[in-house]
């Protein structure tokens, strides 16, 4: 049976560990409660939010609606062949979890992206990715149910149109789409691992390893992590709270010849995808703080709550950050994380 309560302190339930209050709440352990939860006369006159992780979200006021929280487990091998396993997993499950599940069970694929907080229910929402791969090289397909009927639906890779921390769910079925399950398509045998991203081959070297496996991918991408991005078990954040912009070939031509330092990758024929931590630091803001927020001092990417931050203080902040690129860059950084 569905369970509603009122006035929840949603502290507990985002990793910026932010003080703001859900006027009403609910846990939805398994998808026969969809059903329960479109007809409740609390979700037909008030807003709702769904959350997973709380791992991308910046709460900067109460939510005067209801907040959905998924809690939906399971991990299931739903199908094997000779070259791929296809595991459907619960949307409640913990991303990281699952990413160590596969590492131990010799499934291929996500190894790259160990240590992501959040959920998986919420991993195609935001396209999650990290040195050098992206969810949707991996989903098969989503599964779940549709909020103004209850009705199910399930999406194809195709179907939910991914982009650079972007899809369908971002889009056109933000807050209209339940997620309850996710389908991988994972490699068993012949893995294809990614090492060439970023510092992940130099990490592996200093590890000593010179035939990685999935769990050496894994351990020097949790290396690396662990070494530039705070936990938000101890200090609150969101991890990259911008996307790395894209701009013209054009634009970064012009840029370089004024800061021929900046670099860039290109990413299709005509866009050039600029580091938004090396903006940010090379406005000087890298270690800066501004009351109880502030920009990490190894991360300029991440924005941190230091003790005590509303919501507002760091949305304060990074309304900052954003001006002081724009100004001295002319390229405006978008947050990734989802500002309530």
């Amino acid at each position: 049976m569905l369970n509603v309560t009122q006035n929840v302190n949603l502290a507990p339930y985002n990793t910026f560990g932010v003080s703001e209050y859900a006027h009403w709440f609910t846990r939805i352990n398994n998808p026969q409660q969809i059903k329960e939860l479109v007809n409740h006369p609390v979700f037909a006159a008030k807003p709702h939010l769904i959350l997973g992780g709380g791992s991308n979200i910046l709460f900067t006021r109460s939510f005067e609606g209801l907040v959905i929280k998924v809690d939906i487990k399971g991990i299931e091998k739903i199908r094997e062949d000779a070259n791929h396993v296809w595991l459907k997993v619960g949307a409640g499950e913990n991303w990281h979890s699952l990413v160590m599940h596969c590492v131990t069970a010799s499934y291929g694929g996500i190894e790259n992206l160990a240590l992501i907080p959040g959920t998986a229910g919420a991993a195609p929402v935001q396209n999650i990715g990290a040195y050098g791969v992206e969810l949707a090289e991996v989903l098969e397909e989503v599964q779940g149910f549709n909020l103004a009927d209850g009705t199910q639906l399930n999406l194809s890779n195709n179907e939910c149109r991914f982009g650079y921390r972007d899809s369908i769910f971002k889009q056109e079925l933000k807050g209209k789409f339940f997620i309850s399950s996710i389908t991988l398509r994972l490699t068993v045998g012949r893995h294809q691992l990614r090492t060439s991203y970023g510092t992940l081959a130099d990490t592996l070297i200093a590890m000593g390893v010179n035939q990685p496996t999935l769990y050496h991918v894994s351990q020097a991408v949790i290396r690396i992590r662990t070494s530039k991005l705070p936990d938000p078990a101890r200090t609150g954040n969101a991890g990259s709270f911008f996307k790395n912009p894209v701009i013209s070939g054009k634009q970064y031509r012009e840029l370089k010849e004024i800061h021929p330092k900046i670099p860039g990758f290109i990413v299709d024929n005509q866009g050039v995808k600029i580091p938004a931590a090396w903006l940010i630091e090379q406005c000087g803001w890298k270690g800066k703080r501004i009351g109880n927020a502030g920009v990490h001092e190894h991360q300029p990417l991440v924005l941190v709550n230091l003790g005590g931050a509303s919501g507002q203080e760091i949305l304060k902040l990074a309304e900052e950050v954003r001006h002081s690129v724009a100004e001295k860059f002319n390229i405006d950084l978008t947050p990734e994380v989802n500002i309530i």
